[in-house]
């Protein structure tokens, strides 16, 4: 896929406006909608590109380095568009075939789902729901329980399912009030005896995807982790972007420019180098992973465990590179007119992703240590 520099622009030209009403302006959601943006994850039976996963953490690289709150939706419909590998035939079907479908919600089991008959009766309250304004389906993890409460699984086998909800029965809540990643509309979100039919949901914690694709094979929430760190990744870009931009400027009292001065020169270099190991180090792993799923070869816990180090290693690596642009840039980066003070509020929302988070680290310490660890969510 080429990716469609009119849509970025019209995410970089709308950003302030994304950010002063709290979700994406209306131009840019249909800029990356009609751009193929928010689905190149959704399978080829489906109308889907299929595409490889890093040539995916590229497109989000892209729009986040024009505005992080369009890259963070890029992320997060994509990574919600690996359902559709893992649902039933039908019912990826009728979410999913559809150019302009995009998806999106929370995928910890916030939520509860009866066994009821035909399906399930869910009630839950989920947080960042990012994008469920512009979604034509919005999910939500749930735990399954019976009539009594007490947990059990579906017919199918899912014990903490991942459900699909038509947006009329969601209601979007009016908690977003943050400090960044403010276009993003990650909203609390709520359903209450929502029915979901029988198989409108996918089981994220198997390992068995109901298409036997590279995709599918590929882990999932590896492909979520890459895609939170290829958001930090572009901005980091920008942010390198913005400094260089303001390299001309003099600071008080002195005849030379900021490009001059032998500190900044050290951090420009800092920063560029921090963003080009964070890519490198994720997309050769994404690479590498993305190779055996193509060649059939089962994913195992090494790979699981590379690539969620690459990318909570990347999402680190870029917020340093935007820290040290954003104190190069002195008082200038402070003002609300400064898109690198937007990028540096952006980057630190991001960062607490739980797929990045520093937490992150200690499972994987574990296991490099050779202890006994649990690997279903890597």
């Amino acid at each position: 896929m080429v990716i469609d520099q009119t849509a970025l622009d019209v995410a970089r030209d709308r950003a302030p406006e994304s950010e002063v009403l709290g979700h994406l302006h209306d131009d840019v959601t249909s800029a990356l909608t009609n751009a193929g943006m928010l689905r190149r994850w959704v399978a080829a039976e489906y109308g889907g590109e299929a595409a490889s996963v890093t040539s995916v953490l590229q497109t989000i690289e892209d729009a986040a380095r024009a505005d992080g709150a369009a890259g963070w939706c890029v992320m997060i419909a994509n990574t919600t568009a690996l359902t559709s590998h893992r649902i039933r035939a039908d019912w990826a079907d009728t979410i999913y075939n559809d150019p302009t479908a995009c998806t999106g919600g929370f995928g910890m089991p916030a939520g509860t789902g009866k066994l009821v008959d035909g399906g399930l009766e869910v009630t839950g309250q989920w947080a960042w729901g990012s994008g469920t304004d512009h979604c034509t389906w919005i999910g939500g993890g749930i735990r399954v329980v019976d009539q009594s409460g007490e947990s059990t699984v579906t017919a199918d086998g899912a014990f903490a399912p991942f459900v699909f909800f038509e947006p009329a029965d969601v209601e979007l809540l009016d908690t977003w009030h943050v400090s960044g990643l403010k276009g993003t509309a990650s909203t609390d979100y709520a359903v209450t005896k929502a029915f979901v039919p029988e198989g409108r949901w996918a089981d994220l914690l198997s390992g068995s995807p109901v298409i036997d694709s590279p995709l599918g094979r590929f882990p999932f929430f590896g492909a979520l982790g890459a895609g939170v760190a290829a958001c930090l990744i572009g901005l980091g870009e920008r942010a390198i972007e913005e400094i260089i931009a303001l390299s001309k400027k003099r600071s008080t009292g002195s005849k030379k420019g900021l490009a001059e001065r032998a500190t900044l020169q050290a951090d420009l270099a800092k920063a560029v180098a921090n963003v080009r190991q964070a890519r490198s180090y994720l997309h050769s792993t994404t690479d590498a992973i993305w190779e055996r799923s193509e060649s059939g070869a089962p994913v195992s816990d090494d790979d699981r465990v590379e690539i969620r180090l690459a990318a909570t290693a990347a999402a680190h690596r870029s917020v340093e590179a935007v820290d040290l642009c954003y104190h190069a840039a002195g008082s200038s980066a402070v003002y609300t007119t400064s898109p690198l003070q937007r990028v540096f509020r952006d980057a630190h929302v991001a960062i607490t992703h739980g797929m990045v988070a520093p937490r992150t680290m200690e499972p994987l310490g574990r296991y490099l240590f050779g202890l006994p660890t649990n690997t279903s969510q890597f």
